[in-house]
């Protein structure tokens, strides 16, 4: 008979136990459960005491859940603190439980008394998280290049404004690669922060899956200044159809700090002999990889979807850490259900900068929070959510002035999964 919910105990972890947890967050990714103990010692690298939640029947592991320190970027530019949660599974043996939920709000209670403005993951399902408070903030579109169809000249042999590609090795990325990103995520509303591990990990110094590593390409791309403004890591499969070659460049991660390192990086990879198609990897939906060519038709979108999910744990540090192009004042009536961050709020905001102060005011707009935070990185818009029924206006066209204060003119993008 199985055990009652409430006699399953939910708690931090301690080191020792990172072999069942481990095991645990296999069988429910339905991986193969128990790995090598090379690759547990890599993955143990992620081991944060306190920061890794367990699910325990009778002593085993049933479900598991990992949150870390993270920064995110929003419209603006400035870098808040955020629970960066990853790792969730729950054991086939022990779903509907409400173990996601105990181990759910344990993190996010930490985080709110940590002081983190937000919470961040990236879902796995869909319908999960919402009831959590989170919102789909950002999305991506994958694209594939047909290299052949693109138009470009066959003879390319290199950017034409002054500046170079070169192949680099994985230890030139791990110096060269932090700063370029540093440089791209001050500037993209979504990004966020990647640790000395991240580059260890994506170049192949850690290796936490047996088998899974395939040693990538990378190029860089130096402006005529000698800066380096774009990179790229790409891989490339080995198809010939009788003595015609068919290969596929699969980029991995491309980040550039200017246009032209950007549109010098797709042409270098539509320019590689025997490269076919180019598939992009997780770019932004307004990506300018399609205009990049001259006939965009040459790049399909092979998937669209959410990306980035944010759950907005302090309204005020959330909205005054942002900028906003236009101006105006709107009282929100924020509802959450889980007590973290609800409220009625005035924000008053303009190109100049702007305040959020708790009032008692009449409410203009009300929501849930995690539609706030759909809106908060700017890809939303207020008057969508009304006409789905997922925001109610209390005044007459407040959802018009949502928009012009939270909707911005670029989309908000993350390039990493985590």
């Amino acid at each position: 008979m199985s055990r009652p919910a409430a006699d399953i105990d939910v708690r931090p972890i301690t080191e020792d136990e990172f072999a069942d947890w481990h095991r645990a967050l296999n069988t429910g990714f339905l991986r193969e459960p128990v790995v090598a103990q090379e690759q547990l010692d890599a993955r143990r690298l992620k081991f944060v005491p306190g920061r890794l939640l367990g699910a325990f029947d009778g002593g085993r592991c049933v479900s598991t859940f990992r949150s870390f320190a993270q920064e995110v970027t929003p419209v603006g530019g400035a870098a808040v603190p955020a629970d960066a949660i990853s790792n969730v599974t729950v054991s086939p043996t022990h779903r509907r439980r409400g173990l996601l939920t105990r181990m759910m709000s344990q993190d996010l209670a930490a985080a709110k008394d940590r002081g983190d403005v937000v919470a961040t993951l990236i879902a796995a399902e869909y319908p999960i998280y919402g009831r959590y408070g989170f919102g789909p903030a950002t999305w991506m579109t994958e694209w594939t290049v047909d290299v052949l169809r693109t138009g470009l000249d066959p003879r390319w042999s290199g950017p034409e404004d002054g500046g170079r590609i070169d192949l680099v090795e994985a230890e030139d990325v791990r110096k060269l690669g932090p700063e370029l990103h540093q440089r791209v995520r001050r500037v993209q509303a979504g990004a966020v922060s990647r640790g000395e591990l991240w580059w260890r990990e994506n170049t192949g110094a850690v290796r936490m899956f047996a088998g899974d590593w395939t040693e990538p390409f990378y190029a860089v791309y130096r402006s005529a200044s000698g800066e380096v403004e774009g990179m790229v890591s790409y891989e490339s499969d080995n198809n010939w159809q009788g003595k015609l070659p068919n290969n596929t460049a699969d980029v991995n991660w491309l980040l550039a700090s200017t246009p032209a390192a950007e549109r010098a990086l797709w042409h270098y990879l539509c320019s590689i002999d025997w490269i076919t198609k180019v598939k992009s990897g997780w770019r932004s939906p307004d990506d300018l990889l399609p205009f990049f060519l001259p006939d965009p038709r040459a790049a399909k979108v092979t998937t669209h979807a959410d990306w980035l999910w944010v759950r907005i744990l302090d309204v005020v540090r959330a909205l005054e850490a942002r900028t906003y192009e236009g101006a105006g004042t709107l009282v929100l009536e924020v509802v959450d259900r889980h007590g973290l961050a609800g409220g009625r709020y005035r924000l008053e905001a303009s190109p100049e900068g702007a305040s959020c102060t708790p009032t008692t005011e009449d409410a203009e707009l009300v929501l849930d929070v995690a539609e706030l935070s759909t809106l908060w990185l700017g890809d939303e818009r207020a008057t969508r959510l009304v006409a789905l029924g997922r925001a109610e206006e209390a005044r007459a066209g407040a959802a018009r002035v949502a928009d012009a204060l939270l909707h911005t003119s670029g989309r908000p993008w993350c390039p990493d999964i985590f």
